[in-house]
């Protein structure tokens, strides 16, 4: 995780400042963060994360981000209510590979369309990896037979 700061806006007797937070992940997930500091309060103006971030992982952003944050704009952390817990989260939570994997996705897509829904949406949401990768794991679901194939062979 790294933190620098961006810019900084002086009025009066306050400073209003930005910094860029970026999170790596060993399986190259990656989010960034752009943050404002203004006195005692610090928000969160843009989030860009790759792979998507879920809406549990983006309830713990603030979790992931405060520590490191707080030590470049120089102000003392708020205790934490669980920290191990939040540095055990992860961008992504772990697909398995393999024919496991294919079985999965065929699974979500299948039950997606059963429910009348975008089928490679839903598998997007199910795997948080990004609309390639998803065409992806289908392509190999349908290449292991899971799914039908896309278009009829001459």
């Amino acid at each position: 995780m790294s933190v620098w700061p961006a810019w900084e806006v002086r009025e009066h007797e306050s400073v209003t400042s930005w910094f860029h937070v970026r999170l790596a992940f060993e399986d190259g997930a990656q989010v960034d963060v752009l943050a404002v500091a203004c006195e005692a309060d610090v928000s969160i103006e843009d989030v860009r994360a790759q792979p998507p971030l879920s809406l549990d992982d983006l309830a713990v952003l603030a979790d992931w981000i405060e520590e490191p944050l707080f030590a470049a704009i120089g102000a003392p952390t708020a205790p934490s209510c669980a920290p191990e817990e939040a540095s055990a989260r992860r961008a992504r939570l772990p697909w398995p590979s393999g024919i496991e994997g294919r079985w999965l996705v065929a699974e979500e897509y299948r039950a997606a369309q059963g429910d009348g829904v975008d089928p490679v949406l839903a598998v997007m949401c199910a795997t948080g990896h990004s609309r390639r990768k998803s065409l992806r794991l289908i392509a190999g679901a349908r290449d292991a037979g899971f799914l039908a194939p896309r278009h009829a062979r001459r």
